[in-house]
């Protein structure tokens, strides 16, 4: 029964996916509105699809007026609310709660829960929301609307759901042509460059798939395998270096991840990415005993001239002291570090593990950081413990080194 269930599903899912959309002249917030209130399966899905397609066919100022109707048309009604909540608060219930969950949720929610029903529509859910972002950015209504979007994709695209894959030169080359495009940190210059990534047996790449979109990555991170921590990319991505047969392996480096999917902002997969990739490598390759990365330090220069400094761009000492400082004092109002990858990183239980500068001197790499990088440790036995410690208090790892290196800058600034 399960088999031939199956069967009926996919046969119906290609009988309507090949199916012309139907000619609807009402508004897309009128069959919005038809929709939340649709009953019939087959009628919900083709309003659905007609959405959908009015919508990847509309203009920028048409797709803006539809989200502000989502945002005010579809909002919650707070009178409603209240009462639901002071009738739970009178007679706590299954009956009273339902009705406060039903008068908490705005119908907006409702309405990309059957817009994803349409067979691919995920993929074009996610794009709408990148618009969503965009166009939203100053208006906090629209603000408030994307909270329903995220809420629902971080339900819908949890760790439970996403595929880890490698990627390879053998990889179908749609894929490898997406991993170019979405490359966020070290760009791909060409295929050749490409290939030198993927091709060497000290080189590695993972992905998280996602089965509803089964042909986009949404995170991938590159790895290079050496003997030894890293310290500058240039030397990791040099064309004539010499390979290391992947056993003679010491070090894991985690070089570049990239998100490839502005409408999954704010949707977390790079600290299962790396924990799980890590947990694979250790299992191919016992020998591989040190994890880290070799990571940008983004806001470095920009937070020096906030602070009327130059980057001491001839003392490679007092760059790593600065770095140093930086990295481990420089904080956002809500107390968590101002580094962005540093968020990240520490965020998932790394520490703070060595600077280096002249690491990156691409023209990106000396405009951001003057030129240097960090390496980010993971110790698998304690990352755990340094992630709940940054999350409680923002304490941040970190080795003598790096601790001794701060030193230094705060007393020269003294």
């Amino acid at each position: 029964m399960t088999l031939l269930a199956d069967l009926l599903s996919t046969v119906f899912e290609r009988r309507f996916r090949n199916a012309p959309a139907g000619d609807d002249e009402r508004s897309i917030e009128e069959m919005s509105a038809a929709l939340v209130g649709a009953t019939g399966e087959i009628s919900g899905l083709t309003l659905a699809r007609n959405i959908l397609e009015r919508f990847r066919q509309s203009d920028e100022e048409a797709r803006l007026e539809f989200f502000r109707f989502l945002a005010s048309g579809m909002n919650i009604d707070p009178g409603k609310v209240r009462d639901a909540l002071a009738a739970y608060e009178a007679e706590p219930s299954k009956a009273t709660y339902s009705a406060f969950l039903e008068a908490a949720e705005p119908p907006r929610q409702e309405l990309i829960r059957r817009l994803n029903q349409v067979p691919g529509a995920t993929g074009q859910l996610v794009s709408m929301r990148t618009d969503l972002i965009r166009m939203g950015k100053d208006d906090p209504e629209l603000r408030a609307l994307d909270l329903d979007f995220r809420h629902l994709f971080s339900s819908w695209f949890n760790r439970g759901f996403l595929v880890l894959r490698p990627i390879n030169w053998e990889s179908p080359a749609h894929i490898l042509e997406k991993i170019i495009a979405y490359e966020a940190v070290h760009a791909i210059d060409s295929w050749s460059d490409l290939r030198r990534r993927l091709e060497p047996s000290d080189r590695r790449c993972f992905a998280f798939f996602h089965p509803a979109m089964p042909d986009e990555p949404l995170i991938f991170v590159e790895v290079a395998l050496t003997k030894g921590v890293a310290s500058s990319v240039q030397d990791l991505l040099a064309e004539e270096r010499e390979v290391l047969p992947s056993e003679e392996a010491d070090t894991a480096v985690f070089y570049s991840i990239s998100n490839c999917q502005a409408g999954l902002a704010s949707i977390s997969f790079g600290n299962s990415l790396i924990k799980q990739v890590a947990a694979d490598l250790s299992a191919e390759l016992p020998g591989l005993k040190t994890f880290v990365t070799l990571s940008p330090i983004p806001g470095l220069v920009q937070w020096l001239g906030a602070n009327d400094m130059q980057p001491p761009l001839e003392d490679d000492e007092a760059l790593r002291q600065l770095a140093a400082s930086y990295l481990l004092t420089a904080k956002r109002p809500d107390g968590l570090p101002l580094d962005p990858v540093a968020r990240f990183h520490l965020g998932n239980g790394a520490e703070v593990h060595a600077l280096h500068a002249g690491a990156d001197t691409s023209e990106k790499g000396l405009r951001q950081s003057a030129g240097a990088m960090v390496n980010y440790l993971y110790d698998l036995e304690k990352v755990t413990q340094n992630h709940e410690r940054f999350a409680a208090s923002h304490d941040i790892a970190a080795s003598s080194e790096v601790s001794s290196l701060a030193a230094a800058a705060e007393k020269s600034a003294a």
